[in-house]
């Protein structure tokens, strides 16, 4: 996998504590950072693309009022649990 270089800006506390993990971990603080940087995009990624998902999935389908969930899932403990509310545009 080929890689690229390019400077970041950390608080001195924060490079200190990397300094520290990557001499406890036999790591280098470039692997660190590198890997701690990837996660981040990651977990980014996965999560806009949730939130564009459910916008195109509320202007496709419409919206279930707040208080219609509340009712449901207040349901499920009870003996009748009631139908899944349906979207409606708004």
């Amino acid at each position: 996998m080929s890689s690229a270089t390019f400077t970041v800006r950390v608080d001195d506390a924060v490079k200190k504590r990397l300094e520290k993990l990557a001499k406890s971990t036999g790591r280098s603080r470039s692997f660190l950072a590198a890997e701690a940087i990837a996660e981040y995009v990651d977990v980014n990624e996965w999560q806009v693309a949730g939130i564009k998902r459910a916008i195109q999935s509320l202007e496709r389908d419409g919206e279930v009022p707040h208080g219609e969930v509340k009712q449901w899932v207040r349901s499920w403990s009870g003996r009748r649990e009631r139908a899944v509310p349906k979207p409606r545009k708004a």
